[in-house]
C-alpha cells in the first residue's frame, strides 16, 4: 500500500475516525461481494431485523441513528426488493412489525461468512473477543448519552 493511500490514518486521527474508516472500508468490500442487489450498507438493517423478529421502525431509528423519515424510505425500499415485511403491530395498530423474508432469511448467512472473511482478511480474529466487548460498551454508552442528552 502506497503512502498517499494510508496518510489519512495517523497517530493523531480521532479514534471515532479509525472506526469509521473500517466500517467503510468494510461496506465497500461488502458491495462489491454483493452488487448485483444493489443494497450497499442497507444490508446491516436486514440483519438487524433477521436478528431481532417483530422489531420497529423505533427500534432501527435507536440502533442507527437515522431519522424516522430515513430509516422509512430505507425499509421501504426493502420490502420493495422482497427482503422485508411489515406487519401492523396488533398491540399498536399504528406502528409496524418487522421481519425478513425468505429472500431475507437467505442473504444472511451469506453475508455473513464473506464478512467474517473479511475480518480474517483485515486481521480481526476470534482473540479479539474483549476489543469487540469494549466497542460494544462504548457504542451502548454513546446511544445512552443520546437517550439522557
Amino acid at each position: 500500500m502506497d503512502e498517499e493511500y494510508h496518510q489519512a490514518i495517523r497517530d493523531n486521527s480521532p479514534f471515532i475516525a479509525w472506526i469509521h474508516n473500517i466500517s467503510l472500508n468494510q461496506q465497500k468490500y461488502m458491495k462489491t461481494k454483493f452488487s448485483k442487489l444493489d443494497l450497499g450498507h442497507d444490508v446491516r438493517y436486514i440483519m438487524y431485523i433477521y436478528d431481532n423478529p417483530n422489531c420497529s421502525q423505533d427500534d432501527l431509528v435507536n440502533m442507527f441513528g437515522q431519522s424516522k423519515g430515513n430509516i422509512a424510505k430505507i425499509l421501504r425500499k426493502l420490502e420493495d426488493k422482497g427482503f422485508i415485511e411489515r406487519q401492523t403491530n396488533p398491540e399498536n395498530r399504528r406502528k409496524y412489525m418487522l421481519n425478513t423474508t425468505d429472500k431475507g432469511h437467505e442473504l444472511v448467512p451469506k453475508f455473513r461468512k464473506i464478512s467474517k472473511e473479511w475480518e480474517m482478511e483485515v486481521g480481526i480474529t476470534d482473540e479479539d473477543i474483549e476489543l469487540k466487548k469494549r466497542i460494544k460498551e462504548i457504542a451502548l454508552n454513546g446511544m445512552k448519552l443520546i437517550e439522557e442528552g
